[in-house]
């Protein structure tokens, strides 16, 4: 069965079909960056690393961009209380998140564009707004007017009228200066003491939404794949972007849209008031990455997760399992002619089982039940191994059992430490990878793709990630 996503948009499943043969181009919103990430960033960090992931598995050359918003009223509150300048503030926490996503074993992006990047294109995709009548400068300000977008409301289902008569009576100095109450800043006029950049409507900076369009534009282009992010994003950010975007360039900004599910805490929603905020640092002081990896695969990325000592229990329990099992070939190694290089073909009923549940919409806790059981046939031959002497099966269907489970495992980030280890400092050599891109790009211009996807599988095993570009150019990077 075809890839089907279920697309935020049209509020149902489609069968994915890229813009460009083969070619992904996805992008994801990141975070503001002011304080350390907690278990709803990871979730959906987690989540958008397994979508990529399977994407490359299936052979697809993924793009994958996401940004840091690096100025906002939170970072400049926060540079106000550590007496710090905004650019400390947000390279400090840019560091931790970095740091905290390497552990989960998220894959780095292609490019991670800052807000402060590409204030030139942000002030550009303005003026054009402007020109056609979809903006208007208000006393050193600039508005969208969403009365000018007909279609305005169409990813979060909510009508204008309805908005608006559901508005609170609230009447300030920026009320005043809107031509309509959900009319939205795309450039605001600097308050003294703030960050400021000069402009053709006087120095300020830019509002929230406009930094991703202009991001997405400059290094994707005018329509992308997909376009990611939480759930409490659908409104007002991703509907005001796609007003911004569709308005200036007249194209669908993206074919399909994804939002994860909220996490809660032991039943309630996660807040600084109610003191269960819980950050990444923190719960990676007691419990495995891995762990917090699984706990989010339990879910189907779209459902509400509850983050509870019983989910974490059973998360344990089943990394542990797995972990065994992909550490099962140390015994297997005892055994004649035991190999840990990848076989010519994996045990493919398993692979197509997988693939299934991975096609209906990611549904990881489908497709880790395959998992658990390639785990538990693995550590059931490692007994019979200790107790008997030797396994049930042959070396050459026990090898392709293990590989199977370890690349499967792989495609949903799934490693363990000396696996991750591995890849960073047994890794291949510049070199080593030049030559196999070459046999790669030599092998699909004779049509073997089989060859080519084997030598793709081969180097993402070794940590490294190919990006198919135009004219048969081939980029890559280091995990």
């Amino acid at each position: 069965m075809p890839l089907q996503i279920y697309n935020t948009l049209t509020r149902r499943k489609e069968f994915f079909q890229p813009l460009e043969p083969g070619k992904v181009r996805m992008y994801v919103c990141g975070v503001t960056v002011y304080d350390y990430c907690h278990l709803g960033h990871a979730r959906s960090y987690i989540v958008w690393d397994i979508v990529r992931r399977y994407l490359q598995w299936q052979g697809y050359a993924v793009e994958y961009v996401q940004n840091f918003t690096d100025i906002d009223d939170k970072i400049i509150r926060r540079s106000q209380e550590l007496g710090i300048p905004w650019q400390e503030v947000t390279q400090q926490y840019i560091t931790a998140y970095q740091e905290d996503m390497g552990r989960l074993n998220v894959l780095p992006a292609d490019a991670y564009p800052k807000a402060t990047e590409v204030i030139p294109e942000i002030i550009n995709l303005i003026k054009t707004l402007i020109q056609q009548d979809y903006a208007y400068a208000a006393a050193g300000d600039v508005y969208y007017a969403v009365e000018r977008f007909p279609s305005y409301g169409k990813l979060s289902g909510r009508k204008l009228d309805q908005m608006e008569a559901g508005a609170s009576g609230r009447v300030d100095e920026e009320e005043t200066r809107k031509r309509h109450p959900f009319d939205f800043a795309l450039w605001k006029t600097a308050k003294p003491g703030e960050p400021e950049w000069e402009s053709p409507w006087g120095m300020g900076r830019p509002g929230w939404h406009i930094e991703c369009s202009a991001m997405v534009k400059k290094l994707l282009g005018d329509r992308i794949d997909i376009h990611t992010g939480g759930e409490d994003l659908v409104f007002p950010h991703h509907e005001n972007e796609i007003a911004q975007s569709e308005a200036a360039t007249t194209k669908p900004l993206a074919n399909v849209w994804m939002h994860n599910g909220f996490v809660k805490i032991r039943g309630d929603k996660m807040s600084k008031s109610l003191n269960n905020f819980t950050t990444i640092r923190s719960l990676l002081e007691t419990i495995d990455p891995m762990v917090i990896r699984l706990f989010v695969l339990q879910a189907q990325y779209r459902s509400p997760i509850d983050f509870t000592d019983e989910a974490i229990s059973a998360a344990e329990n089943g990394w542990n399992t797995l972990k065994e099992a992909l550490q099962a070939s140390e015994q297997f190694a005892k055994l004649p002619g035991w190999s840990t290089a990848a076989p010519d073909t994996l045990n493919q009923p398993f692979v197509d089982r997988f693939n299934q549940a991975m096609d209906d919409d990611f549904n990881t806790p489908i497709a880790l039940s395959v998992l658990f059981e390639l785990a538990k046939d693995l550590r059931r031959e490692v007994n019979q191994l200790v107790h008997q002497g030797q396994p049930d099966l042959a070396i050459v269907e026990l090898q392709q059992q293990w590989q199977t489970l370890k690349q499967l495992a792989q495609t949903l980030g799934l490693e363990t430490k000396a696996e991750q280890d591995a890849e960073t400092t047994n890794g291949l050599s510049d070199a080593e990878i030049e030559t196999l891109i070459q046999q790669r790009q030599d092998a699909r211009k004779a049509k073997n793709f089989a060859e080519g996807d084997r030598i793709r599988n081969e180097l993402q095993t070794n940590g490294i990630t190919l990006i198919d570009q135009p004219g048969g150019i081939t980029r890559w990077h280091r995990n």
